[in-house]
């Protein structure tokens, strides 16, 4: 563990880019991480040691379906025809959970966090990301929260009359260091969750704040306001101003 916390985040906001070159640019970031843990861990004196950063990346993705480790093929419905036919793209990625769909009107949220800087509990992270999203609804009137047993964030969760998704999480973890994240329907089209199994889960529903609310949201309001949530209940110090020439 590193004997210097760094509570400060660099938030970086990459607009739409295409998912394989912000997998890739992940990738970088977590490897870049690691290599710093390791030098660390081999280090004599605490005085050496290098601090370790904090990204959140926010972005969007033109249509792709993304499958991680855990999840079964089967769960994406159409053929390879459908999928250009449809404009979308699919890739087998390396975090947990099933299938999910990104797509425009998606707000899609990377954080690659040193957990070291914060504390050593997966589960409190995820259910950190989901408390930020929950509270960020919660000021559109919307109200939501967590199912046993299932990550992300639902509408309906208590009565279950008529559950629905409205964010995905699925996450990869090493050495404490976190990549993938959460990826919350805005303005999505929810068409596209029609082609798949969303999650492997066959019995509930996808919604978006626009399909609750009846009508667009600002994109740049609900950022600004999940950010303020995240760099709360994280207690971290978010640079927005972050220098992106990394990219």
């Amino acid at each position: 563990m590193n004997h210097t916390l760094n509570k400060e985040v660099n938030f970086i906001h990459l607009g739409t880019i295409d998912y394989q070159e912000a997998w890739d640019f992940q990738e970088k970031l977590f490897a870049e991480s690691l290599e710093l843990k390791t030098y660390n861990r081999k280090t004599v004196s605490p005085e050496e040691e290098k601090v370790t950063p904090n990204y959140l990346i926010f972005c969007q993705h033109p249509h792709v379906y993304t499958l991680g480790k855990s999840g079964s093929e089967n769960n994406l419905l159409i053929n390879e025809a459908f999928l250009k036919q449809k404009g979308a793209t699919f890739y087998k990625i390396n975090r947990g959970g099933d299938i999910t769909y990104h797509g425009p009107g998606q707000l899609v949220g990377y954080p690659i966090f040193d957990l070291d800087n914060f504390f050593n509990d997966i589960h409190k992270y995820l259910r950190l990301l989901e408390e930020a999203v929950i509270l960020m609804l919660a000021e559109y009137g919307i109200t939501a929260g967590r199912i046993a047993g299932l990550t992300g964030v639902w509408l309906d969760h208590e009565a279950q009359k008529q559950p629905r998704k409205i964010c995905a999480m699925g996450v990869k973890c090493s050495r404490w260091v976190t990549m993938h994240g959460f990826a919350l329907n805005v303005n999505t089209d929810l068409e596209y969750f029609n082609y798949i199994v969303p999650c492997g889960i066959t019995d509930k529903a996808v919604t978006s704040m626009q399909k609750e609310l009846g009508r667009e949201i600002p994109m740049a309001e609900v950022e600004e306001k999940l950010l303020n949530h995240l760099s709360q209940l994280f207690e971290a110090a978010l640079h927005i101003n972050a220098d992106e020439s990394a990219y």
